[in-house]
């Protein structure tokens, strides 16, 4: 059953590619693509997982070049369609790479990004164990291993041994990663000695290590007499060497192995009797190919229990194509001549292609009872593999916290009072607390998480005390780890944090428990993990991102802890809403619309980029719904007032200072606060969409905020930031604009000197809005 099923995923795979490149109609001239090598590796060990391995529960990631058979796997399962089946790299159609918001509830985790769904399925795991020590889980579910099919390629990316060393100190449990080690890449053949690297660092991170070499027919003849050369000959064959023979096919084979073994004892007894193919066919049987080596080695693992596992299957890129092992295979396509001869091979008949069980010898109604019979075709849901979660209560208002008299507070510090005060877990806040879990790559006390985590304490699987606490030494810090705590701490490296809240932010649908996770990170040091980012958000996960300190207002650290373009990082993230406050109570309310927005079912995940610089805090009422769309005014203009000052964040005070000199001159000008560019450029595009479908269409928030300027009115953007980020408010009505902003590395020195540098103080605000004035 299951070699019927394993041909019948290559067949479905390579004729789903050729489809969509030489049948289906091309309108602009470009290849298509996908990928036909990289899935016929991979064939055999998807179809031992799903066919054989895997359970319900269980959650996988599937080698990005191998989407078509993942396609085809859920085809044969009655989980995708025959048509959707011929929309591969159609717009609206199934996807290259697998993607959860893109292809459906069947994937679990989208890969595409290379690496990253291999290392989320480490994290995925730590999240489950969260879950279930809290019992948050729904009874009754049952734990699931991760499971990451892994292109041995992706192995060349460091963020899979930051995620390695990170789950070492976590200790982490149920998780495969299934190495398709077919030792090419997209550009060569894998230097030959990356086996035993590879091997080496997974033992030493605490992995059971299972090598699958060899299938069956070459042990049977290594036990042969002759066999142990034979072993030899081909342990020491060079990667390149092997790729090229497995090419030209079993006269090469024959002419290689006899030249150098030609007089051994043996050999000739094993390798005269076979025919070209026949000999062709036992030097590739490689174990990542041979489902019987598969199988077993997938069942004695479960059996062996919860230790992580990397398994080395080795397999040929191409296997069963024409252009099996040539190293440029990897975007090759065969061509409508191969491609006859391939249907022949497999015994298609024309018309025919898309028949689930065409051109196999099994009855299909065996197949399909025996499809039935996996444990992997149970639903995990009468949904699918999603699971549901309700939300959770957000109160009305989140804490404002107030300095004393006279007194500074920064933004930093005050979010870190806003959550030390939920984190009592009273009353109305005993809801989002529970369910607030954070994290932060080393730097848990300088994002002052520290107050959150005293209280709520570090999550680990195994108890472990507080040893300055015990030894009763003086500390600030009171960390005890438990299973208990909810706070993952974690290494210095950023990949990791943006992995974790992406496993996290997916809580909900993938282990039934809704989790409002909050990571910290240095602002500029957003840039080192934007690319775990990125795919957190392409996956639709929901967490808050609390980035502090930014800009160059951090002063004395100097440029390489100062940010400035992580406002257009803001703005340009799909699935990310990005907000700069400027106090406490602006922050207040963020927080509250974050916590509710993570969990909206059109909403998505937040950004709050916030400051260590103190400020004085205003005693007045907001409107929540203002400062959620991104500003408001903090002294209104005059009805066709001729400039206003818009502000960003930590400028507010020379902002404020420089508005204050300027309302002498003119009496007319206004104080704009932004919020958020992000939401008032978001806005204004989803504006100017509607009125282009027709006239009624409501104006945005930025366009009724700056309604009151003269048309020909200037304005004077300032943020710690790039000017990019505010520049655009010119085009909204067509007014000036002159911008203040940062555009070169920062450096060290106080505030009032880098602002003067930098063009963000009260003179330089003034200089602009004269500029402005005179146009």
């Amino acid at each position: 059953m299951l070699h019927a099923l394993e041909r019948k995923l290559l067949w479905l795979s390579a004729w789903m590619i050729h489809n969509a490149n030489h049948l289906r109609p091309n309108r602009d001239g470009l290849k298509v693509g996908g990928h036909q090598a990289s899935c016929a590796s991979a064939v055999s060990i998807l179809a031992a997982l799903y066919f054989d391995a895997l359970k319900p529960a269980d959650r996988v990631a599937v080698k990005p070049h191998a989407g078509p058979v993942f396609h085809a796997i859920n085809y044969l399962f009655g989980r995708q369609t025959q048509e959707r089946l011929t929309t591969l790299r159609q717009f609206g159609g199934i996807q290259p790479y697998p993607s959860r918001v893109k292809d459906g509830g069947e994937v679990d985790f989208s890969t595409g990004s290379v690496g990253l769904g291999v290392a989320i399925s480490s994290f995925g795991s730590l999240v489950q164990d969260y879950v279930r020590l809290k019992k948050l889980a729904p009874e009754g579910l049952p734990a699931g291993r991760h499971v990451a099919v892994v292109g041995d390629a992706e192995l060349d990316e460091g963020n899979i041994y930051e995620a390695l060393l990170e789950g070492w100190k976590h200790d982490i449990r149920n998780v495969w990663w299934i190495v398709d080690y077919n030792r090419q890449s997209l550009d060569s053949v894998v230097p030959d000695r990356l086996f035993g690297r590879i091997e080496g660092l997974f033992r030493d991170m605490g992995w059971n290590v299972v090598t699958l070499k060899y299938g069956r027919k070459l042990q049977a003849a290594f036990a042969r007499e002759g066999g142990e050369s034979l072993r030899r000959w081909i342990d020491d064959c060079p990667n390149s060497l092997y790729s090229a023979l497995t090419f030209q096919g079993g006269a090469a084979w024959r002419n290689a192995v006899l030249a150098e073994l030609g007089r051994e004892d043996g050999i000739r007894a094993i390798i005269d009797p076979l025919s070209d193919d026949e000999l062709s066919e036992l030097m590739t049987n490689l174990g990542g190919h041979d489902i019987e080596t598969l199988t077993e080695a997938f069942r004695a693992a479960d059996a062996e229990g919860d230790q992580p596992t990397c398994f080395i299957a080795y397999t040929i890129k191409g296997m069963g194509l024409p252009f099996a092992g040539h190293k440029d295979n990897h975007s090759g396509l065969m061509t409508k001549e191969q491609m006859e001869a391939f249907r022949d091979l497999m015994r298609i008949r024309p018309g025919h292609e898309w028949d689930k069980f065409e051109g196999l010898d099994t009855p299909p109604e065996a197949l399909e009872a025996f499809l039935e019979s996996m444990p992997f075709a149970t639903p995990l849901t009468p949904e699918g593999r999603r699971l549901a979660s309700p939300t959770i209560p957000v109160p009305a208002k989140l804490p404002v916290p107030r300095p004393a008299k006279g007194r500074k507070m920064s933004t930093q510090a005050a979010f870190g009072e806003i959550l030390a005060e939920i984190g009592r877990g009273q009353g109305e806040f005993a809801p989002i607390a529970e369910r607030i879990v954070t994290t932060s790559p080393d730097v848990t006390v300088s994002t002052n998480l520290g107050a959150w985590v005293n209280r709520r304490g570090i999550f680990d699987r195994h108890l472990k005390n507080d040893v300055f606490r015990d030894a009763k030494l003086a500390s600030a810090q009171r960390w005890g780890m438990s299973p208990e705590g909810q706070h993952v701490e974690l290494g210095i490296a950023e990949q990791n944090l943006f992995l974790v809240l992406g496993a996290l932010g997916l809580a909900h649908n993938l282990y039934g428990a809704r989790l409002l996770p909050i990571g910290t990170v240095y602002d500029p040091f957003v840039n080192r993990g934007l690319d775990a980012l990125i795919y957190g958000c392409y996956m639709d996960a929901r967490f808050m991102l609390v980035s502090t300190p930014s800009g160059l207002t951090l002063a004395p650290e100097g440029g390489q802890h100062q940010s400035l373009n992580t406002p257009l990082i803001g703005m340009a993230q799909d699935r990310l809403a990005s907000f700069e406050p400027a106090f406490a109570d602006e922050l207040s309310i963020l927080m509250r619309h974050g916590f509710a927005h993570m969990q909206a079912e059109n909403g998505s995940s937040v950004w709050l980029r916030l400051s260590t610089r103190g400020l004085e805090q205003p005693e007045r009422t907001l409107d929540p719904a203002a400062v959620i769309a991104g500003g408001y005014w903090a002294v209104p203009p005059a009805e066709g007032s001729p400039i206003a000052i818009a502000y960003q964040g930590p400028v507010a005070p020379e902002a404020m200072a420089a508005f204050e000199e300027l309302r002498a001159e003119e009496p007319r000008a206004g104080l704009l606060a932004i919020t958020s560019p992000d939401r008032l450029h978001q806005g204004w595009l989803d504006s100017r969409r509607a009125a282009r479908g027709g006239p009624g269409g409501e104006p945005s928030h930025i366009e009724k905020l700056l309604a009151p300027l003269a048309p020909g009115a200037a304005l004077v953007p300032v943020l710690d930031g790039h000017p990019a980020a505010l520049s655009w408010l010119g085009a909204v009505r067509g007014q000036r604009i002159v911008p203040c902003g940062v555009e070169r590395f920062g450096q060290s020195g106080d505030i009032p000197d880098l602002y003067a540098e930098y063009g963000l103080d009260t003179d330089a605000i003034l200089d602009a809005c004269a500029q402005a004035l005179l146009g």
